[in-house]
């Protein structure tokens, strides 16, 4: 006789698989008779329905401990820096481009060596920006005299 239908009824009842399952061949009649979730709950209180063992390896759930040497907590650390500080220094270059106190190309040159991690701090990029704008004074003010000294 099929009894799958039953195995099929009986795994979801219990909450295992199929394969899990199995019938006392002395008790099939009764098995056969059942027809609700609560028939198959009592066959399996009166034995009449038994429950293999989980074959195989286990998972086994294991709290992964770390050592204090780790090296994934350190990149984290300093992955967590690197992004605390780009952020800082990004908002600082776009409230100057906002105030028109830096040009175009030099926020994309600026915001290249931002990625490149060349600013420790926000004290560093200030005062690079100062020496590109004393350097870029200090080119305009030489080509003038020069335009100057050719003229006279």
């Amino acid at each position: 006789m099929n009894l799958a239908k039953k195995k099929s009824l009986a795994a979801r009842t219990l909450k295992v698989g199929k394969g899990r399952i199995v019938f006392v061949n002395s008790r099939l009649d009764e098995i056969k008779e059942a027809i609700t979730k609560q028939d198959i709950r009592d066959l399996k209180k009166s034995g009449a329905i038994l429950i293999k063992e989980i074959v195989g390896k286990k998972k086994v759930i294991k709290n992964k401990s770390r050592s204090p040497g780790n090296i994934k907590k350190k990149v984290n650390k300093r992955k967590q820096e690197y992004v605390i500080i780009t952020r800082k220094l990004r908002r600082y270059l776009a409230e100057l481009k906002d105030g028109g106190k830096i040009s175009n190309e030099y926020f994309k040159k600026i915001r290249k060596k931002i990625r490149n991690r060349e600013f420790r701090s926000k004290v560093y990029l200030k005062e690079y920006i100062g020496e590109l704008k004393w350097k870029k004074y200090r080119n305009q003010r030489f080509l003038s005299l020069q335009n100057w000294k050719f003229w006279k």
